[in-house]
C-alpha cells in the first residue's frame, strides 16, 4: 500500500543551506523508491490557514517511507532545511486498493449512541 511523507514548510529567506538540501533530497528518497507528488508548485487554500509552501512525496510503502526518513542519507542534509525553515513533517499510509469510504462510516455511526447523536 502507498505511503507519503507530507510537509508543510513556512517560508524562509533564501540561503545556500536550503538551495543544497533541495539538491541533494531527491538521491536521498530514490533510493527508498521514492518521487517528488508536489515540489515548488503552488496551492490553493480553500478553508483554514495554510501559508508556506506542501512538499509531498510518494513511496511504495511506509517502511519505505520510515526507511528514507530514518536513513543516514537524509539524517546528514536534514539540518540543512530545518536551521532555516520551519515546518511540519508526517509520514502517512494511503488506503489499500478497493478501499470502501462506506465501511468507515458505517464504523462512524455504528459507535454512535443510540439514537445516532
Amino acid at each position: 500500500m502507498p505511503a507519503y511523507a507530507v510537509a508543510h514548510l513556512q517560508e524562509a529567506a533564501p540561503h545556500p543551506d536550503i538551495a543544497e538540501y533541495v539538491e541533494r533530497l531527491p538521491a536521498t528518497f530514490e533510493a527508498h523508491g521514492g518521487r517528488y507528488l508536489v515540489h515548488a508548485t503552488p496551492h490553493e487554500v480553500k478553508e483554514g490557514s495554510w501559508p508556506g509552501h506542501v512538499v509531498m512525496i510518494g513511496f511504495p510503502g511506509i517502511g519505505e517511507a520510515r526507511a528514507w526518513w530514518d536513513s543516514t542519507a537524509y539524517r546528514e542534509i536534514a539540518p540543512l532545511r530545518s536551521r532555516h525553515i520551519e515546518g511540519n513533517v508526517i509520514l502517512v499510509e494511503g488506503v489499500p486498493a478497493g478501499y470502501d469510504p462506506a465501511v468507515t462510516a458505517k464504523a462512524m455511526r455504528d459507535a454512535l449512541p443510540q439514537g445516532g447523536e
